[in-house]
């Protein structure tokens, strides 16, 4: 598994370990229902057992691992009520980064166009996990300009939930291929300063994207 971008030198074993489990979820390397067995996640990321049920709990109480009968820890699933409160928790940190956009750093601006490049490059690609994962990623960039760790850390996790929703697609193309333009549209009028249409093409956005996971995770 890849290192995280969490600094081993100030963070606790158990958080770094919890920190690169949910990079590989939000990559798409750990789909729903993947059993995480507890020997060879330790041996594969060389901690203790200990530290690893650590690990575990903390992604347990971040809504991303579940505990099953029989099976142990597993990777969640989400329901049709944790899809909407993921996206209650995007509009509001999401819509707020926009208004404050305007205060933004110019590094921070820049990170989000660079975000957008990387997801567009991905579509040129056919490379249609890389495609979900990346625009998460633009998102999670668009909360960054906030300029909140805090709040970075906990988006991390939201977004990491709703990589988990998109397995309820087979044909991952076909989800993900649509949204592309629409995240373009929103970093260009963040960029030029128009937050009152950026707002509201991301409010749309939004709302666009729940409708469509709400009806795929009932399967109509």
């Amino acid at each position: 598994m890849p290192p995280s971008d969490v600094d081993e030198l100030t963070v606790p074993t158990a958080e770094r370990v919890a920190a690169s489990l949910r990079d590989e979820i939000l990559s798409g390397a750990l789909p729903p229902g993947t059993s995480l067995r507890e020997a060879a996640l330790a041996a594969e990321l060389a901690v203790s057992r200990n530290t690893l049920r650590e690990a575990l709990r903390l992604l347990g109480v971040a809504g991303l691992v579940e505990q099953q009968l029989y099976k142990g820890a597993v990777v969640a699933t989400m329901s049709e009520a944790r899809i909407r409160d993921i996206y209650l928790v995007r509009r509001t940190l999401e819509l707020r980064a926009v208004e404050e956009s305007g205060a933004a750093t110019v590094a921070s601006l820049d990170a989000v166009e660079a975000a957008v490049r990387v997801t567009e490059a991905a579509v040129a690609a056919e490379d249609w996990r890389g495609v979900g994962t990346y625009s998460l990623r633009f998102h999670g960039v668009l909360v960054a300009t906030l300029g909140s760790p805090m709040l970075d850390t906990f988006f991390h996790g939201v977004t990491a939930q709703q990589r988990l929703a998109f397995a309820a697609v087979a044909d991952e193309g076909t989800l993900q291929e649509p949204w592309t333009a629409r995240d373009r549209e929103i970093c260009d009028l963040v960029r030029a300063g128009f937050r009152a249409a950026a707002g509201a093409a991301l409010r749309r956005y939004l709302d666009d994207s729940e409708r469509l996971l709400v009806r795929l995770t009932k399967g109509t």
